[in-house]
Formats: structure tokens, sequence, C-alpha cells
């Protein structure tokens, strides 16, 4: 503030010095009748030129290459054949082991002794296909489970890709638990 009143101060200093100057010079001569007092108007003034815009460009020469589809994604889910009995039952002891490290968030079980799993296949070509159902069709998880079911699957080896197909029919409920989620969960 001192560095402000400073300058304002000298300001003001000045403008009464510069304003006796003139007023001196003014008793000098005769005094003029003074004029009525008029409401200001305002000066008009010139419009500041502004410099023209360039042309847009023509739309040929932009880049559009981010309002095209993008290419398909690796999350795609792949085509799985009819169902390889010999594969089947070499693979799906390892397909358990790995569903029941995927747990639902709201449950402290994971979802292979929830009975979430309804089948597990797997085709000639080293492909599995699992089917199952989430506890409600409102589940918030709904997106989270099948994509944590679909990468650990896909990462047994001697797994070439994994599918995941969420079916409604028959309906989830408590009967489909294990003995050991029941136990867990305390419905006994």
């Amino acid at each position: 503030m001192g560095l402000f009143s400073s300058w304002f101060n000298s300001s003001t200093r000045q403008a009464r010095s510069e304003q006796g100057a003139s007023s001196a010079a003014v008793s000098d001569a005769p005094a003029a009748p003074s004029p009525e007092p008029q409401a200001a108007s305002p000066e008009p003034r010139a419009p500041s030129p502004v410099p023209a815009a360039a042309p847009p460009p023509p739309i040929t020469d932009m880049d559009t290459s981010a309002l095209t589809a993008p290419a398909p994604s690796s999350n795609a889910q792949p085509t799985v054949g009819a169902a390889d009995p010999a594969l089947t039952a070499e693979f799906q002891p390892k397909v358990v082991e790995a569903l029941k490290t995927v747990y639902d968030p709201e449950i402290p079980v994971d979802i292979y002794e929830l009975g979430l799993i309804y089948d597990i296949t797997v085709d000639a070509e080293r492909r599995a296909l699992v089917k199952m159902t989430l506890t409600s069709p409102a589940c918030p998880s709904a997106q989270q489970i099948p994509s944590e079911v679909r990468f650990k699957v896909k990462a047994i080896p001697g797994i070439q890709d994994a599918a995941v197909e969420i079916v409604w029919e028959p309906p989830w409920d408590k009967d489909r638990m294990s003995e050991a989620a029941k136990l867990q969960l305390g419905f006994f």
C-alpha cells in the first residue's frame, strides 16, 4: 500500500501544480461568462480496423480420421466351435481353478462356489466357452466379472482364446451355491 499511496500522492501533487499554473494564466485574462453545464456527449469513435479472417480450409484438407469407426479391438468375443469332449475334459479342471480366483465384489465367495458358472466347453482349436449368469440382471459388476473371467481363462496355458456367454435361464438362486458357500455366508 505504501508504494501505491506514494504514487497517488505524487500524481495528485503534479495535477494540482499543473492546475495552479493554468489557473494563474487564466487569471490574467478577462473573466468570461461560464457556459451552462451540459451533459457530456460521448465522442464518436472510429471503428478499429479488424483484420479479415482467413477463410476456413476446405473440408477435404482436414484430418477426419477421428470421425471414422475404430478398428475392432482385441477384446471382441471369439466364436467357439463345437465342444471337443477330450479337450473339455482336459481343460475343465484348469478353468475351474482359474474361476475360483474371480470374486463378486459384493459377496466374499468366488463365482464358481456361488453357482454362477453353468457350463465350460473347449473346442478343437482350444478356444474355451464359459456360460455363466449373474446373481441379478441389475448386478453392478455385470461388466467387470465376465471380463475378468474371460481374461483369466484365456491366460491358462494351452487355451488359445476364451469367450463368456451370459445366460439368464435358468435364473440363479441360492440353491445353486455350494455347501461351502452356504456355510460361509451363513445360510445353514
